[in-house]
């Protein structure tokens, strides 16, 4: 338990070894993404266990606030950046493809944790989670109306609903241990939990890297412009939202703007012909660096103190 708490402790510089580890590590990288579901089941497990039932349920009355956030990020959001795109007459370029499709996405399974380590409080970002990936069926449907030739819109439902299965799984899962077993969680476990978190999210972002070492190799030039825009999209609806929410007084405006820039948009894959996968895969990848590097560099953002 002890070296636990001391990852938890560093758990910033965990997630930055994950990233290393995934340019440094090609052949693991390609190993771990075929256990990246399993990974992810078990990362929702351990943030239901940290949490409990008691703090995740504690603010039902706030369900109506979080459904409002999930259609301003999932639906508003990505609706009004085609219909720009319309009405300027610009194509939907692939670059312009993966920012709808950041935008028309639910939150990472890792935002809550991402919260923790920047002291905010988690429960919002899983009820986020939760309540997004529910609703992703009903608000996805006008963004690919917008898109031309997008696919089969039943691949991305049914995958939204096998994603939403997983997490309600694990999450009944992680709560009826808590709540059966451990209901007085200390402070030594939570910590113990957080370092345990620390190395499942490291493993994880592995696996989703897989595709920058061969791009790196092939195309840096390219690589960097992906990169680059993966930065600005993923910090940029952050900060817009951490200032606008906080100006309004919303009380979680930490977790709410993590969840804001890190999205899960590795879920509409499956209605994605393979040419227009194909340089998604690896934006999918650079995405990673601005999201495990958020408690890093945006903790200024966060928590200026």
């Amino acid at each position: 338990m002890t070296a636990l708490i001391f990852i938890a402790r560093y758990g910033k510089l965990a997630l930055i070894c994950g990233l290393l580890a995934g340019l440094l590590l090609p052949g693991l990288a390609q190993v771990l993404r075929w256990w990246i579901p399993e990974l992810v089941a078990l990362l929702l497990f351990l943030t239901a266990f940290r949490i409990g039932p008691v703090d995740a349920l504690a603010n039902l009355g706030e369900l109506g606030r979080t459904a409002l956030v999930v259609l301003v990020l999932q639906l508003a959001l990505p609706v009004g950046f085609l219909l720009m795109l319309g009405l300027l007459g610009l194509p939907v370029t692939p670059l312009a493809l993966a920012l709808a499709l950041v935008m028309a996405a639910p939150s990472v399974t890792g935002a809550a944790n991402f919260a923790i380590l920047l002291n905010g409080d988690p429960a919002p970002a899983l009820r986020l989670l939760i309540l997004g990936t529910a609703l992703l069926p009903l608000t996805c449907i006008p963004v690919f109306a917008l898109l031309p030739g997008f696919g089969d819109i039943g691949d991305v439902l049914a995958a939204a609903l096998r994603l939403l299965m997983v997490i309600l799984g694990a999450a009944a899962l992680g709560f009826a241990l808590r709540h059966w077993r451990v209901p007085d969680l200390p402070e030594q476990g939570r910590k113990a939990i957080d370092g345990l978190t620390m190395i499942v999210l490291a493993v994880v972002v592995i696996g989703l890297m897989s595709a920058i070492r061969p791009a790196l190799e092939s195309d840096p030039l390219d690589l960097l412009l992906w990169a680059g825009v993966a930065f600005a999209l993923n910090f940029g609806l952050q900060g817009l939202s951490y200032v606008t929410l906080r100006r309004n007084g919303y009380p979680a405006a930490v977790p709410t703007s993590i969840v804001a820039g890190n999205r899960n948009f590795a879920l509409f894959f499956v209605a994605l012909s393979p040419e227009a996968t194909e340089p998604l895969l690896i934006f999918l990848g650079c995405y990673q660096f601005p999201m495990y590097l958020t408690p890093t560099l945006l903790r200024r953002l966060y928590d200026p103190r």
